[in-house]
Order: structure tokens, then C-alpha cells, then sequence
């Protein structure tokens, strides 16, 4: 039999779509914008609510639930499920006898979804964007779909592994760093003159802390009230920062990890929701029971020492672990929600988003983009009020998304990237 050409090879359709994976995609979706929304609304206040003084009231407590329950876990998830993603594609065009064709589509749509992170940093204006991480990555995997179970799990076992190292290496440098400072700053405060080395040791130190005088964050707030054009020189050098040294250093050991546990775990169907209720109510209780407590250590320690840069550092060293077994829980808690039927219309509103997933992501960039550089809000909400805005996103696509797909079969932006991926345009609106 002759392999199907590209213009031949249909996307999914609804019927052949696996429900608890858009249940979870959903979930995960929505989750994401938890942590999102600190760094699309306020400056230099993502993991360290010092910076602003949000460490008391309600500000305090999102922060505090967000770092135990929220922080890297729902990109975690959204990212298992990319890798899911790939097995599920290939898996369907190899059986629809697509051949080496196969490859064209999948490093067609891995490239287009890479462009599509460059427009919504650069066009929507989100240094934070994942896509252009997902497409960069995504072209690593394909090689590897056709890898054993166990071989799938090494490779992200190796890979987060070579992270925790970089994240202790990374503190025990900076606590040298930081001790070097501050015999320096003690001889600058006595009179005495610096030598170069005692001068770049003081340098350093205030690179690598986070913490920000109240004059940088007035500056960093008035750089997002100009106009589009000033807004988007104002982010270019985070934006290019964010694509190219960290996912060097940090989306390799983070992104494409857990890409390869999706792979992994759409084998095992762990997934599909295939798996039995005892096995996902340990996934559950093992996972949080780790990840929660190595959490709040970390939480611990970075409030216990008044929110030191340094202790910032020393938790950081198990963030990758902590982040690995919350993530496992999700998936356990989730896929019992899923298997358990409850709440039947709010599964199939979340199945909804799950399937316009790519919209609704990019939705969330234009929304806090229209709303916070648009409308000048941008720094001058709390901490606590910034999910106001994330509880009113969630509401509005709960309810359209389920409408939208009464009358197309896709989403707009799912429309557009498989017309370019499959080189032809799709089928949009319903009969």
C-alpha cells in the first residue's frame, strides 16, 4: 500500500479523541494562569513576594498555596500531556498508513507551534510564553516514540537529575558569591579602597539577588505604561533571555523531562484513565505525601530566613523533585475526579478548554496584555487581586469554550496551526 500523502491526512477528529486527556488539559490549562498571572501583572514578584511587601494577609496565602500546590505543577502537567500528544499523533498517522510522511507532519507542527511562541512573546507581549519551549523541544522527540517504557522513564530520570545538580552547584556558588560581598561591603565600610576583585565580588552578588530597590521597581512599572512599541523594547531583552540562555539552562532539564514522562505514561495508560482507582489513589497519596513535604521545607526555609536570596537558592535545590511528585499527585487526584463522574458538566466545560487549549492559552496573553499594558493596571494590583482576574478568565472559557465547539470543530488558533500543518485548509464551522 502506497503511504498517505500530507494533503490526504486528516486531523482528529471528536470521535477519536481521548476524553480524560482533555479533562486534564483543561485542568491544566487553567492552572497554568495561577502562576502566570504574577509575572503578567506585577514586576519582579514572581516566586519572592518580598519584593512588593506581600507577606502577610491574603497576599501572603496565595503565595504560600501557590509555591506547595501550584508552582511548576500544572506546567508539569500541561507538558506530560504534550508528550502524551506526540504518541497519540504519530500513533494515529502510522495507522492511517501515512508512512514517512509521518515526520513531515509532526516537524511541520512542531515548527509552527515554535512560531507561534515567537508571536505570543513578541506580538502578545509574554516573556513567560511555553509554546516556543514546546516546539524547540518537541523536535527532539520523535526519534524516540518507539523507545520501551523503561527507557522512556530513564531519560527523564537522567535529565532531572542533571538539574538538581545544576540547582545545588548554582547555590554553593552563590553562597561563595554572597560571603565574598559581604567581606567586601565590610571593607567598603570602613574607608578602605576596593581592589577589582572585592568591587566584581559586590557586583555579583547584587546580579544574582532578586531583590529589587524600590527606585528599580517604580522604573520597571513606568517602562510598561509607554506605548506598544515602548512596551515591547521594555521586555526585549527578558524575552530574549527567556529563549535562548534559560532554556539552556533550565526548560532541558524541566520541559523536555517531563515531555518523555507523557510519553512513558501514555503507554502505561495511565492517561486514558485505564488504569485502576487503588492505583490512582496511590499515584495520589504518594505523590503529595513527597512533593507536599519537600514543598513546604522549601516554602519553610525561605520565609524562615525573612526571604534571603541565598535560602532562595538552597530550596531551589529540591524544587525539581518537589515539583516531580506534586505533579504525580495532580495526576492521581485528577484522574479520580475524571473515573468518579462527578460533577459531569463542569468535566465536560473543562473537556472543552482542554480541546481549544491553544487558544485559550493565547487568549490568557492577550487578555492580561489588553488588560494590565492596555488599561495602565499593570503593578498596581495586589497580589490577592490578580485572581480576580484569573477566576473571571476561568468563568468566561468554561462557558465558551463548550459553545465554540457547538458550531466549529475547532478553536481558532487549533484551526489555523493544523490548516499549516497539514497544508491544507481545515474544516472550521459545523453543518
Amino acid at each position: 500500500m502506497e503511504p498517505l500523502t500530507t494533503n490526504e491526512i486528516n486531523p482528529t477528529q471528536n470521535q477519536a479523541r481521548i476524553k480524560a486527556l482533555d479533562v486534564i488539559r483543561g485542568i491544566a490549562l487553567l492552572g497554568i494562569l495561577l502562576m502566570n498571572i504574577n509575572g503578567m501583572g506585577l514586576p519582579y514578584s514572581y516566586s519572592d513576594p518580598s519584593v512588593l511587601g506581600h507577606t502577610e494577609g491574603l497576599n501572603y496565602y496565595v503565595w504560600f498555596a501557590n509555591e506547595l500546590f501550584f508552582e511548576g505543577t500544572m506546567r508539569g502537567l500541561f507538558t506530560i500531556l504534550f508528550g502524551a500528544g506526540v504518541i497519540l499523533l504519530t500513533t494515529r498517522l502510522i495507522h492511517k498508513g501515512a508512512g514517512i510522511s509521518t515526520a513531515d507532519v509532526y516537524y511541520r507542527r512542531m515548527i509552527w507551534l515554535l512560531l507561534f511562541g515567537l508571536v505570543n512573546s513578541w506580538i502578545f507581549l509574554w516573556p513567560g510564553d511555553i509554546l516556543y519551549a514546546y516546539g524547540l523541544f518537541g523536535l527532539f522527540l520523535f526519534p524516540f516514540r518507539n523507545l520501551s517504557v523503561k527507557n522512556l522513564l530513564i531519560i527523564p530520570a537522567i535529565l532531572i537529575s542533571i538539574g538538581v545538580v545544576w540547582d545545588v552547584y548554582d547555590y554553593q556558588k552563590n553562597k561563595e558569591i554572597k560571603t565574598e560581598a559581604e567581606l567586601a561591603l565590610i571593607l567598603k565600610n570602613t574607608g578602605a579602597t576596593l581592589d577589582e576583585k572585592a568591587e566584581q565580588a559586590i557586583a555579583k552578588w547584587e546580579e544574582a539577588s532578586p531583590k529589587k530597590t524600590p527606585e528599580q521597581i517604580k522604573e520597571y512599572i513606568e517602562g510598561m505604561n509607554g506605548s506598544y512599541f515602548d512596551i515591547m523594547k521594555h521586555k526585549a531583552p527578558k524575552i530574549q533571555w527567556m529563549q535562548t540562555w534559560f532554556q539552556y539552562r533550565y526548560s532541558a532539564w524541566d520541559i523536555l523531562s517531563f515531555m518523555f514522562l507523557g510519553m512513558a505514561f501514555y503507554k502505561l495508560r495511565i492517561l486514558h484513565g485505564e488504569q485502576t482507582i487503588k492505583f490512582y489513589l496511590l499515584l495520589a497519596v504518594i505523590g503529595y505525601a513527597i512533593g507536599l513535604s519537600i514543598n513546604y521545607y522549601e516554602v519553610s526555609l525561605i520565609t524562615g530566613s525573612d526571604y534571603d536570596p541565598l535560602h532562595t537558592y538552597q530550596a531551589h535545590q529540591t524544587y525539581s523533585i518537589g515539583r516531580l511528585f506534586v505533579t504525580l499527585g495532580h495526576i492521581g487526584l485528577f484522574m479520580l475526579f475524571i473515573k468518579s463522574g462527578i460533577i459531569g458538566f463542569l468535566q465536560r466545560s473543562l473537556a472543552a478548554v482542554g480541546r481549544m487549549a491553544l487558544s485559550n492559552y493565547l487568549m490568557h496573553s492577550i487578555i492580561t496584555s489588553i488588560l494590565f499594558l492596555g488599561f495602565g493596571l499593570y503593578g498596581q494590583l495586589e497580589r490577592y487581586e490578580l485572581y480576580y482576574v484569573v477566576f473571571s478568565i476561568w468563568i468566561f472559557q468554561l462557558i465558551t469554550s463548550p459553545i465554540w465547539l457547538k458550531h466549529f470543530y475547532f478553536g481558532p488558533f487549533e484551526w489555523l496551526w493544523r490548516s499549516l500543518t497539514y497544508g491544507k485548509k481545515q474544516v472550521f464551522k459545523k453543518s
